[in-house]
């Protein structure tokens, strides 16, 4: 994902004659993953050398709180400023939506079958059916943003995205949990 965002951006963005510079391609994906993905290993390193996987364990759940309230208060802001355009134009979120719906459903679903398939363990065919469903809408719309503003279409279609995204990505960790039994009943 690092290394392929920018170039599939300025693709896609370049059939569709949108000109986007690429130093904005570029500075969006090192500040929106290269920093935090490192300042994160190095803080898990440090950690764990300094008090082992258990001081690790102590540090994500006194951060869980305040990453979830971070992710909620951005949700907020992002529905704040596209929150007149979304109800404005209710068509527009509908022919948006439905092709992410197919594909979040597809995909997951075609995930978590081949992985059935293959014999994995439920562990890990859940969240391989996560990553396949993902559409990585965050830094869709960390670029959108950077490249065309809060109140542009472009960060109008990410926000849907989000928008649709988080439940039916919670839709389908409900699905993988319930269906554990009928997963694991094909490796007996």
């Amino acid at each position: 994902m690092v290394f392929a965002f920018a170039p599939i951006v300025g693709l896609l963005l370049g059939i569709s004659a949108i000109a986007v510079p690429w130093d904005t391609l570029l500075t969006s994906v090192v500040l929106y993953i290269v920093i935090p993905v490192i300042g994160a290993q190095a803080l898990r390193r440090r950690v764990l050398a300094r008090g082992g996987a258990a001081a690790l364990e102590r540090l994500l759940g006194a951060l869980q709180p305040g990453s979830v309230l971070a992710l909620l208060a951005t949700l907020v802001l992002l529905f704040a400023f596209q929150g007149e355009a979304i109800l404005r134009q209710p068509l527009v979120i509908a022919m948006l939506a439905v092709p992410i719906l197919i594909q979040v459903f597809f995909n997951s679903g075609l995930a978590y079958l081949a992985n059935r398939a293959l014999g994995e363990r439920h562990d890990v065919a859940c969240p391989s059916a996560l990553i396949g469903a993902s559409n990585f809408f965050e830094l869709a719309v960390a670029a959108a943003i950077s490249l065309f503003g809060f109140e542009s279409g472009a960060a109008l279609a990410t926000v849907v995205g989000v928008l649709i995204e988080v439940p039916v990505m919670l839709l389908v960790v409900s699905v993988v949990n319930r269906s554990k039994s009928w997963y694991e009943a094909a490796a007996r």
